[in-house]
């Protein structure tokens, strides 16, 4: 171990033990590697973001079926949820994992790495200090610095809030018990995926958002749609300017705001604050090492170089798209651009193009969405033609008795491309996939729709129907 005056050099140092963990492997094993990490091994996706919410949200998923069995003639009743068994059902699982890769980075398995747990940040050229979790603090420095830092929730300066207790995506998953009452502020896609997990659960839940629909980055059509579909779920209150933001004497919280030109107090026993994430730059102290950043965003190349030498960032850190996905293709290529820029491996250097990151939105209904919306499209002043096939226009539709659910798709209209898809509905993180492959290999909607079967009557026939109406 490195001691405060003497700084030990590594070949290598990753801040940051989510998809940043998968850069050592074989090829690196001549390398001498240090690993920072300030708190739970595996980084947000694994602890406290999109694994442990989908588990619940597949819970959700059930208690939803439940409530809607009388649609088709089932009888059956939603009796309660056991908060504290699908809790545990979540982290009993991903709980063991975590520890297992600190385990595994700190033992035997792995002579080349030293694992610092603590939080590091740069006192000069690619040399970082390590507040260690444990007390002191130590300095190292690499050749070769990997910053996956990821990112944070953002926690907005509403009055008040810094006086009064609240949850973020970070917290709110771990509850001891389901609370009555809740309030979520936001409207983006930890909103609402979590606040449809709570209300699916029996959990009544306000939603308070500055702006008049939810999911407002979504194609407009998709977001009118989720916003009125929410209502079911959510009490909304929409276009709001929080005024102020209280602990009630008896527990719990209040909110006074101001919507729809009237003046309105909301109170709950528990307030979710899910308004985005910020990248954690602003911890690293980038400026002593000469890297640029916008704020806490580490500014990179094509190929994940930072401005200082031997500085390398990605993911949530680095990219203004965080997700978990896009993450491990970047690390993929910029654990390649690595072992190229030692001589280790033949190049050229690898990027990843962002044009074409799809997303989804696991709420209720689901959402999915690749490339342009169509004000994007007709911003950039393209000719387009557009399709909008109800999921109820189909046999599986009618079997569902879906009445909202829709597949959007925007083409060009002259070179027959593929611009963008936008699906609001049951399964539309799956039923997107086939139309990302035909983007992505570069096929006109022509050969997407009479080049290959369709199942009948599967849901995927939604897909083939706007195709052809393109």
């Amino acid at each position: 171990m490195p001691n405060a005056a003497d700084p030990s050099t590594f070949d290598l140092v990753i801040v940051g033990s989510g998809s940043a963990n998968s850069i050592p492997g074989p090829e690196f094993d001549d390398w001498s590697i240090a690993l920072v990490e300030r708190s739970t091994f595996g980084g947000t996706c694994l602890n406290v973001g999109c694994i442990p919410s989908k588990m619940f949200v597949y819970a959700a998923d059930v208690a939803d079926t439940i409530h809607t069995a009388a649609t088709y003639g089932i009888s059956a009743s939603f009796d309660g949820a056991d908060w504290p068994a699908i809790r545990d059902r979540v982290f009993g699982r991903i709980d063991p994992i975590a520890e297992g890769g600190k385990v595994f980075r700190c033992g035997t398995a792995c002579p080349n790495i030293d694992v610092f747990l603590g939080l590091g940040h740069f006192i000069g050229d690619r040399e970082l200090e390590v507040q260690l979790n444990d007390g002191g603090t130590t300095r190292i420095r690499g050749r070769h610095v990997v910053l996956g830092a990821g990112a944070r929730p953002f926690i907005p300066p509403f009055p008040g809030l810094d006086r009064t207790p609240y949850h973020t995506s970070d917290t709110v998953m771990r509850l001891d018990e389901l609370p009555k009452r809740m309030i979520v502020l936001g409207g983006g896609y930890i909103a609402a995926e979590l606040g449809y997990v709570f209300s699916a659960l029996g959990t009544e839940v306000t939603m308070i958002n500055r702006s008049e629909r939810l999911l407002r980055a979504e194609d407009d059509d998709v977001s009118q749609a989720y916003t009125s579909a929410a209502q079911r779920h959510f009490d909304l209150r929409l276009g709001a300017t929080i005024t102020q933001v209280s602990p009630e004497p008896s527990g719990g919280v209040s909110m006074e705001l101001s919507a729809g030109g009237e003046r309105q107090r909301v109170s709950a026993d528990v307030l979710l604050v899910a308004t985005g994430r910020v990248p954690n730059g602003d911890l690293l102290n980038l400026d002593a090492a000469g890297v640029a950043h916008d704020g806490g965003r580490v500014l990179v190349d094509e190929h994940f170089r930072a401005s200082a030498p031997g500085v390398w960032s990605f993911g949530d850190l680095a990219s203004e798209i965080q997700l978990k996905h896009l993450a491990n293709a970047q690390v993929r290529a910029l654990r390649h651009n690595l072992l190229v820029a030692e001589g280790a491996a033949d190049g050229p250097m690898r990027s990843v193009p962002e044009r074409l990151v799809p997303h989804a939105v696991f709420s209720h209904p689901q959402v999915a969405s690749v490339g342009l919306t169509e004000r994007d499209a007709r911003a950039a002043g393209l000719p387009i033609s557009v399709a909008n096939k109800p999921f109820g226009h189909t046999a599986y539709g009618w079997a569902m008795e879906d009445h909202a659910s829709f597949a959007k798709l925007i083409a060009h209209a002259e070179t027959r491309e593929l611009l963008g898809a936008h699906i609001i509905g049951p399964q539309a993180s799956t039923l997107i996939q086939q139309l990302i492959s035909g983007m992505t290999f570069g096929q006109t909607v022509d050969q997407m729709a009479h080049d290959q079967f369709y199942i009948h009557p599967a849901l995927t026939e939604v897909i083939e129907n706007a195709l052809l109406e393109l």
